[in-house]
């Protein structure tokens, strides 16, 4: 994986790292995140590492949990 100094394009890395920032804006851990949407803590760690390819129902329940559009969530830079 990417570390900061290398910018990546890769979609689910961008994906997971919107994630987090969202996650962390709300002062949640991934374990309090998995349990306001009904998902598994590990499954939550993929996603945020860019290793799942998850699907857009799943992108609807997070966004739904952390109060964003899921198109807030698809807001990816890759700069």
């Amino acid at each position: 994986m990417p570390t900061d100094s290398q910018p990546t394009s890769d979609p689910l890395v961008l994906f997971g790292q919107r994630l987090v920032q969202l996650r962390k804006e709300r002062g949640w851990s991934q374990e309090q995140l998995a349990l306001e949407c009904g998902m598994a803590r590990s499954y939550l760690g993929g996603v945020e590492r860019g290793k799942r390819n998850i699907a857009l129902l799943n992108i609807c329940k997070l966004a739904d949990a952390l109060s964003v559009s899921p198109a807030e969530m698809l807001k990816l830079n890759s700069d």
